[in-house]
C-alpha cells in the first residue's frame, strides 16, 4: 500500500496496490548481468524522457546487482548523481524514529502502552487515551498539521516541533485511538519530542549515538537545510514544462517525521542491520516494530504480502524536490531502493519497475509523448464525470480548445491529446483513454498512471 508523502502528494491518485506482478523465481547469479543491463536501460530511457534521474540500488543476499546514479545532482554545475549521492528521504525517516523509541523502551525509559501525556507537556486534552503505540502505528486519531488548509503558507516558516504540534493540540481526535489507521505527521513529531525528553539529547545526537555511528552510516543524518551537504543532490520540480529548483521549505518542520538524508547504500546498511538483529537487544522488540497494526502499517514502516505472496517491508517518502522509496523482500533476501531529486519523479514508479525487472516480469519502458490537435467536435462528447472509486472521480470539462481533468480533491489539470481518444498529463506520468460502446457512446475511461491501468465508468 502506498504511504502518504510527507508534505504533498506526488501521485495524481493514490495507488491501490504496488508490485502486482505475476509470481516468478528470483534470477540466478548468471542472470544478474541481465538484470543490471535492463535496469540501466530503463533508467537511461527514463532520464531521456523525463529529463531527471536519481540513484538506484538492487542488492541480492548482501551483494550489489546494480548501484548507479543517473542524471544530475546539480543542474547548474552539471554534477552527476552517483551511487553515493545524498538525498533527502522524507518519510523514510519514520522507521528510524520508531527504532529510537523502541531503544528507549529497551533502556527502561518508557513503555509503548504509556499515554503520551505521561511524557509530553503540554499535552492535548483529547490526547489522554493516546498511547505511544498509537503514535507509532498511526492509529492515534491526532490530526496531521501538514493537512491544515493553510499548510501551503506554514511550510516555509521555521517552526519548532512544539509550534508544529500546537497547530492541532486543541483539535478533536479524528477517531478513537486504536480504531482507525490515519497517517499523521504530528504523531512522529510528538515521538521526536518524546525521544529528546527521555534521552536527554537532541534527536540528531541520539540518532547518531544509537544508530548511524554504531552502524557506520556515514552518509545519513539530519538535514538542517541551512547549507548544502557535501556530495548531495539538489531538489527539483517541473514548472511550466521545464525542470526548475523546487520551492524552498523549512527543514525545521519535517524533523523526526521526515528530515533525514541518506544514500541507497546506507539504507541497505540500515535494513540489513535491523532485520539481522544488530539494532535491538531483544528479538521481541524487532517483532513489535515489524508487526502490522492496521492497514499493513507497523511501527514507522509497512509490512505486507503482495498479490504474489511475497512479503515486503517498505516505506516511501516525498518532500519538496525529492521522492524516495525502499523495499526489502526478506524471503528472497532482495533489497531495492530508489532516490529521485525531482518531486515529480515518483520513486515508487521506479521501484515498481525495478521489482518487475528483477523478478522477470513485464514492465513498460518510458516513451516521449507528442501532443496533437484533437477534433474539436469530439471533445464535447467527453465532458462528464467518471468514477474510479466510491469516493474518487474524474471531472472532465472543456477549457478553450482543449480538455481539463479535475480529480476529487485536486486542482484542474490540462489534458493533451495524443489522438482523438487518447490524452496525457504532463504534471505526472498519467494517461486517459476514452472508451465507447458499439453505438459510439462514451462509456468510460481507462486511467493509466505509472504503468498501472484502471477503468472509470461514466456517471
Amino acid at each position: 500500500m502506498k504511504r502518504k508523502s510527507l508534505f504533498k502528494s506526488l501521485v495524481f491518485v493514490a495507488a491501490v496496490c504496488f508490485y502486482a506482478v505475476a509470481g516468478s523465481a528470483q534470477p540466478s547469479a548468471t542472470a544478474a548481468a541481465d538484470v543490471k543491463g535492463k535496469v540501466d536501460e530503463f533508467m537511461k530511457a527514463r532520464l531521456d524522457v523525463r529529463g531527471y534521474g536519481g540513484t538506484v540500488l538492487v542488492m541480492k543476499e548482501g551483494s550489489p546487482v546494480i548501484a548507479a546514479g543517473y542524471g544530475l545532482a546539480d543542474e547548474a554545475t552539471k554534477q552527476p548523481n552517483a551511487a553515493d549521492t545524498k538525498f533527502r528521504i522524507a518519510s523514510v525517516t519514520k522507521q528510524f524514529t520508531a527504532a529510537l523509541v523502541l531503544l528507549l523502551q529497551e533502556d527502561g525509559k518508557l513503555n509503548v502502552q504509556d499515554s503520551i501525556c505521561k511524557h509530553i507537556d503540554p499535552c492535548g486534552k483529547a490526547w489522554q487515551p493516546v498511547t505511544i503505540h498509537n503514535l507509532l502505528s498511526m492509529t492515534s486519531g491526532i490530526p496531521s498539521f501538514t493537512g491544515l488548509p493553510n499548510w501551503g503558507e506554514l511550510r516555509i516558516k521555521d517552526m519548532k516541533p512544539s509550534e508544529s504540534v500546537a497547530l492541532v493540540i486543541d483539535q478533536p481526535l479524528k477517531a478513537k485511538p486504536g480504531e482507525v489507521f490515519d497517517y499523521s505527521n504530528t504523531n512522529y513529531i510528538l515521538l521526536g519530542m518524546l525521544i529528546e525528553r527521555l534521552s536527554g539529547k537532541s534527536y540528531e545526537a541520539f540518532l547518531a549515538d544509537r544508530i548511524t555511528k554504531p552502524l557506520k552510516m556515514t552518509n545519513t543524518g539530519y538535514d538542517h537545510g541551512k547549507e548544502r551537504l557535501p556530495n548531495s543532490a539538489l531538489g527539483y520540480t517541473r514548472r511550466d514544462g521545464e525542470i526548475a529548483r523546487a520551492d524552498a521549505a523549512s527543514m525545521t518542520i519535517p524533523w523526526s517525521a521526515g528530515g533525514l538524508y541518506s544514500t541507497t547504500g546506507d539504507l541497505f546498511t540500515w535494513q540489513d542491520a535491523l532485520l539481522n538483529g544488530r539494532v535491538f537487544k531483544k528479538k521481541e522488540t524487532l517483532e513489535a516494530m515489524l508487526t502490522p497494526v492496521k492497514d499493513d502499517y507497523a511501527y514507522g514502516i509497512a509490512v505486507m504480502t503482495d498479490p504474489n505472496g511475497r512479503k515486503r517491508i517498505t516505506h516511501n517518502g516525498g518532500i519538496e524536490g525529492f521522492s524516495s522509496d525502499a523495499v526489502y523482500f526478506p524471503t528472497e533476501k532482495v533489497f531495492i531502493a530508489a532516490l529521485v531529486n525531482n518531486d515529480r519523479g515518483n520513486a515508487s514508479d521506479v521501484l515498481r519497475t525495478l521489482t518487475a525487472i528483477y523478478f522477470g516480469q513485464p514492465y513498460t519502458m518510458p516513451k516521449k509523448r507528442v501532443a496533437v490537435k484533437a477534433d474539436p467536435a469530439i471533445l464535447d462528447t467527453y465532458v462528464g464525470e467518471y468514477r474510479l472509486a466510491p469516493n474518487f472521480s474524474f471531472k472532465i470539462t472543456r477549457d478553450g480548445d482543449g480538455l481539463v481533468v479535475e480529480p476529487t480533491g485536486q486542482p484542474k489539470r490540462p489534458l493533451f491529446a495524443e489522438s482523438n481518444t487518447e490524452f496525457f498529463l504532463t504534471v505526472v506520468d498519467a494517461q486517459l483513454k476514452f472508451l465507447k460502446d458499439e453505438s459510439g457512446k462514451v462509456t468510460a475511461i481507462e486511467f493509466t498512471q505509472n504503468g498501472r491501468t484502471s477503468k472509470a465508468p461514466r456517471q
